[in-house]
């Protein structure tokens, strides 16, 4: 994702240009990927690249997670108790689908609420 280059210039000892608008799209996208998993898997169960398609759908493109960033938030759900996962086979080839349990419609009701808290503090000046 975008704050990749900026993460990685901070480990070899450079500083972040925090006037760099890339870095900040990137880190709150970054940051937001876990809300928008939960918000797709809300309608129906998916596999992952379907979740991927849905998350750039909902977010009108702002969003396109790739495999490398929605298959260890989707782990991590599932050893969370979040998701539950299950195997299956369409035209031969194997696919996981991931489905939102009820301790994941929580998580999502109380990121929501968390969002809006923040949200309403957000003001740009005139």
């Amino acid at each position: 994702m975008e704050g990749h280059a900026n993460e990685l210039a901070e480990t070899v000892g450079r500083t972040v240009d925090y006037t760099d608008r890339v870095y900040w799209s990137g880190l709150i996208k970054m940051s937001l990927s876990r809300f928008f998993i939960l918000s797709v898997l809300r309608a129906r169960p998916m596999h992952g690249y379907e979740i991927a398609r849905a998350v750039e759908c909902s977010t009108r493109g702002c969003c396109t997670p790739t495999e490398g960033t929605i298959y260890p938030v989707l782990r991590e759900f599932e050893r969370g108790g979040y998701v539950t996962v299950h195997a299956e086979t369409v035209s031969g080839r194997g696919r996981k689908v991931y489905t939102l349990t009820d301790r994941g419609r929580e998580a999502f009701s109380v990121a929501t609420k968390a969002w809006m808290e923040v949200a309403e503090h957000i003001h740009c000046p005139s």
